[in-house]
């Protein structure tokens, strides 16, 4: 015989089942010594009707799949998208991640697609997701769900084989699921039409916006045949995914089961403020204190996730990492090593691990805070999933003053601070860090230099950088070089106000006279130029056609240097052109 508890407080246990009692029927009590209790003075409390999958209209063998998964009852998104989907309606859905969206979609697009069969090449369905991660989670539903229909479905994703994504194509299929651009690149090379898929899944839509993929849909529904049911989810519902479900959608079925970027009750955050420098000893020493099962720890960049993945394996602690450089075998094998419990922690990117669903996930660290608000809500919405508890922790920085308070405003209430034991205390930050870390190093020291520096009254001395204001002075040195100078041999001073034409005879004249006395060319005398051509302005522009290359004040300064031959001028240029022989001439050599 079972007993239950006596609801009065005596302490007996009364029985619950035995002979002659029936569902109509209360047990004897016990004899007692107390007064007795009037019926009508204590409050019955009912618990609330539950919904089951069986009242949503769902056939027998999906409901039979569903019963095999341990599920019973239906999640508020699912009771309220799975009539309405079965109807036909387009349907717009909003809720927190974990709260079962994919079975959301994936149970009644079962239901339709049960009665007709796929052609080659022609998918019947699409559903559109941002990564591969996710994709692949959703093939695992439909093959869990429709494993007593005889549908078939395609995972198109990159990373896989081209050849064997197009020989399953070509044998047909009724659901297919895969990321915007491998889809693409299949259609472009002739091997998938879409003008069969009567229903479109779009999943994850805020994703897809943050990740650059709404031109990639966008080209895609363009794709589909007008006439179709798009079903449109999302975690959170700002303006642009507002905007971009009203032009994929017709008269949709608005379904918000909470507010938008909410926090699951079921989640137990905190808030760890600690030094810079001190946040992976924080981390390390969060693990080994709350009693973690298993955890994601999210940064904000890859390479973050490798150098904070070699610290933890340095520490001895089971970790593995994920992010979208690693090959796609590679992820896929440390997601399942992770998902069987050999690996106790997880090391990944926000991008990586977007929507998985990892049954009884203890714990979510972020060892960065997001730069996103939104991508707060989905971290955390890894754990606390199913009803099950979950603990959040966050390790901020000083810096990271504005990033969290940003964060607390979206989800419209504080993060409880927590103490890390061992650690310094410290404050925040009055300036916001983020921007400023992107000076470093040298760059930080130059920039305050010049914040130190007293402002010039000449503005266009300012403006100007230092090498043009070190080229003029060079110009201004080199000017002053060459100042025209008594020439050597002519006996008179350069004048300036000659003409071109005259200073130019006047050195062939001077050139020709000392051409008898020396036939091959001396060795050049050092000093300024004084061979053939223009003086003055004249001189100055053949010889220097700008500053001279020389940095100033050198100390073996032996003035500009010298172009041309100089003083002298090489005997070939000096050879007077034969006469050119004449008719008369002609005819006397020949008569000789």
């Amino acid at each position: 015989m079972r007993w239950k508890r006596d609801c009065c407080g005596t302490g007996r246990n009364l029985p619950s089942t035995g002979p002659g009692l029936t569902d109509t029927t209360t047990a004897p009590a016990d004899p007692t010594d107390d007064a007795p209790i009037d019926a009508a003075s204590t409050p019955v409390v009912t618990e609330p009707v539950r919904t089951t999958f069986a009242e949503l209209g769902l056939s027998e063998p999906v409901l039979h799949a569903v019963a095999d998964m341990g599920y019973r009852h239906p999640t508020p998104i699912q009771e309220q998208a799975i009539p309405f989907v079965l109807m036909g309606r387009d349907v717009m859905g909003t809720a927190q991640t974990g709260t079962g969206k994919t079975a959301g979609f994936t149970l009644p697009l079962l239901d339709i697609l049960s009665g007709s069969r796929a052609r080659a090449r022609m998918p019947r369905s699409l559903i559109l997701e941002p990564t591969r991660e996710l994709a692949l989670q959703v093939a695992e539903n439909f093959v869990q769900y429709g494993k007593y229909l005889k549908l078939t479905h395609a995972l198109i994703i990159g990373g896989d084989s081209m050849t064997d994504q197009r020989d399953v194509l070509n044998r047909g299929v009724d659901v297919l699921i895969a990321t915007p651009g491998r889809l693409i690149d299949m259609f472009e090379r002739g091997t998938i039409l879409l003008s069969d898929a009567k229903i479109l899944v779009i999943d994850e839509a805020d994703r897809m916006l943050d990740m650059g993929f709404i031109p990639d849909v966008e080209r895609i529904v363009g794709l589909l045949p007008r006439q179709r049911q798009t079903l449109f989810f999302s975690a959170t519902m700002g303006p642009e995914i507002r905007k971009l479900g009203d032009a994929f959608l017709r008269n949709p079925k608005e379904i918000a089961v909470s507010r938008p970027a909410s926090v699951a009750a079921t989640i137990i955050e905190g808030l760890a403020l600690v030094a810079e420098h001190d946040k992976r000893e924080s981390l390390r020493r969060l693990v080994r204190t709350q009693h973690v099962q298993n955890a994601l720890i999210f940064c904000n960049r890859k390479r973050d996730v490798d150098i904070l993945h070699k610290s933890l394996s340095r520490h001895r602690f089971s970790v593995g990492a994920l992010h979208g450089d690693m090959a796609q075998t590679v992820r896929f094998a440390t997601l399942e090593k992770f998902k069987v419990g050999e690996l106790q922690l997880l090391v990944c990117s926000d991008v990586a691990a977007r929507g998985l669903d990892i049954g009884g996930l203890s714990h979510v660290f972020n060892f960065d805070v997001p730069h996103h608000a939104e991508d707060y809500v989905h971290r955390i919405g890894r754990t606390g999933r199913a009803g099950l508890e979950g603990h959040a922790f966050t390790i901020a920085s000083p810096e990271d003053r504005y990033a969290v308070e940003a964060i607390e405003k979206l989800v419209g209430h504080a993060i409880p601070p927590i103490n890390v034991e061992g650690l310094d205390p410290v404050a925040w930050a009055e300036e916001d860090g983020r921007k400023r870390r992107r000076v470093r190093g040298k760059g930080r020291e130059k920039e305050q230099q010049r914040a130190a520096e007293p402002k010039k009254k000449d503005k266009a001395t300012k403006d100007k950088p230092e090498r043009t204001r070190r080229r003029e002075r060079v110009e201004t040195e080199a000017t002053a070089v060459l100042a025209p100078t008594p020439v050597a041999g002519l006996g008179r001073e350069a004048d300036p106000a000659r003409g071109e034409g005259a200073r130019r005879e006047g050195a062939r004249g001077e050139s020709a006279r000392r051409a008898p006395q020396s036939r091959r060319p001396p060795s050049p005398i050092p000093g300024p130029h004084r061979g053939p051509g223009p003086q003055g302005e004249g001189e100055q522009h053949l010889t220097h056609r700008g500053p001279p290359r020389r940095e100033p004040n050198h100390p073996d300064d032996h003035g500009p240097p010298v172009r041309g031959f100089g003083d002298d001028v090489p005997a070939f240029m000096l050879l007077r052109p034969r006469p050119r022989p004449t008719a008369t001439t002609e005819h006397q050599e020949s008569e000789a």
